[in-house]
């Protein structure tokens, strides 16, 4: 088995060019309805209408979604993305005169309480229209984009992340979503995303940079169940890179991967979640090495490093989660972790086959999970609506997935 892994690696980063085709995701769906933890209520909207929302049981997995819940999830990024506050910024203050508000310092992505999740925010909007274009809120997610992506705003963006004292700054998480916007667009065919896309590029080619910078010092993975983990953005970027054709860029990802993650036995599923996880890092890691390695391979692969799939038994990690207080900006992360534990299984069957019992066991958790997260997104508070209808659309719309 030793040798096999062996003779892996090798193929893997030598046949890492064949790889080189962005795999567009078919879209699918399940929907939300708003549920709260026992003991707490959701205070009464102020609008004169109430925002757009569909019951979970009226669309299954599989169905796209309609041009309603399309919106629905729109409504949510519109609301947040020209919301400055509260706010929590990231950047380091050098001096009294680099102590601004979110709008000075990000003025593309200030809004949704912090810059990764403005940024993600705004793919949201770009991946509904590419996918639903005539969806109600179609005009206005126009509107939101051509006000934030603007060749001024970019550029300032960019110059700020050019700054040394901010090399790290969403290092890699907002990086990766980053990357992940610029793809979607890159991949659209439509004159808007053309414009948007021209005006990424500077602050594209700064994040780039820094990543090909970073990787080669990175000298082990960061295993966590948030933003820092290593698996999760190394899967993103390397969708890019396969996107844009950056060879450079894809050899490093897939090296690191293989450096990182290719000898990993028995992971310790038991040890999973953390109290505020969003991620599974375990999954993000085995999502990540589905892409850079052979069906066949990835299948030996994974059944040393999940030895108990396919019997269903991997501790809790097949186990929806429940969230104790959608007020906990924290502890609302679980809501994000179903979701995430929902496309990445998604994603590792894609790679299995057809008869594999591996895969049913993983799309039917995968379901499961889906189901379960999404009843917390329309959850009327904002510590969770500023960020979870991008892991809801992510999900529905196979993002990734082969």
């Amino acid at each position: 088995m030793k040798r096999v892994l062996h003779s892996v690696r090798a193929a893997t980063l030598l046949t890492v060019a064949s790889f080189f085709v962005l795999q567009l995701g078919i879209p699918s769906t399940l929907f939300a309805r708003q549920t709260v933890p026992a003991g707490q209520t959701v205070p009464a909207q102020q609008d004169d209408q109430q925002p757009p929302k569909v019951e979970a049981a009226d669309v299954k997995l599989g169905d796209r979604l309609t041009d309603e819940q399309a919106a629905a999830f729109a409504h949510l990024a519109l609301k947040g993305l020209n919301q400055e506050f509260p706010n929590k910024p990231s950047n380091v203050l050098e001096s009294e005169e680099s102590a601004k508000r979110p709008r000075e310092l990000y003025p593309a992505f200030y809004g949704c309480f912090d810059w990764h999740s403005s940024v993600h925010g705004h793919w949201l909007l770009v991946r509904l229209l590419k996918e639903y274009p005539n969806h109600p809120l179609a005009q206005e997610s126009r509107a939101a984009l051509a006000e934030h992506l603007t060749k001024d705003n970019l550029q300032h963006e960019a110059d700020h992340f050019a700054a040394d004292a901010n090399k790290s700054f969403e290092r890699m998480y907002g990086w990766a979503w980053l990357l992940r916007l610029s793809s979607e667009l890159k991949t659209w065919d439509d004159e808007d995303a053309k414009t948007w896309t021209a005006n990424l590029q500077p602050l594209e080619d700064v994040i780039v940079g820094r990543i090909k910078d970073y990787l080669p010092k990175l000298q082990w993975p960061i295993r966590v169940g948030v933003h820092q983990d290593t698996g999760f953005a190394l899967g993103q970027i390397l969708d890019y890179a396969k996107t844009v054709r950056d060879h450079e860029l894809a050899m490093l990802v897939t090296s690191k991967a293989a450096e990182f993650y290719l000898n990993d036995k028995a992971y310790p599923a038991a040890y999973e979640p953390s109290g505020e996880d969003f991620f599974s890092s375990g999954l993000n890691e085995a999502d990540t090495m589905r892409r850079i390695m052979p069906a066949d391979a990835f299948g030996v692969w994974l059944e040393e490093f999940l030895p108990g799939m396919r019997e269903g038994d991997v501790a809790n990690l097949l186990e929806p989660v429940s969230v104790s207080d959608v007020t906990d900006g924290k502890i609302v992360h679980l809501a994000g972790l179903n979701m995430n534990r929902a496309w990445t299984m998604r994603g590792i069957a894609s790679a299995l086959p057809e008869d594999d019992p591996r895969r049913k066991i993983l799309e039917q958790s995968a379901a499961d999970h889906a189901a379960a997260g999404l009843e917390y997104v329309f959850s009327g508070h904002y510590e969770g609506e500023h960020w979870l209808a991008t892991f809801a659309v992510y999900v529905l719309t196979d993002v990734a997935v082969e």
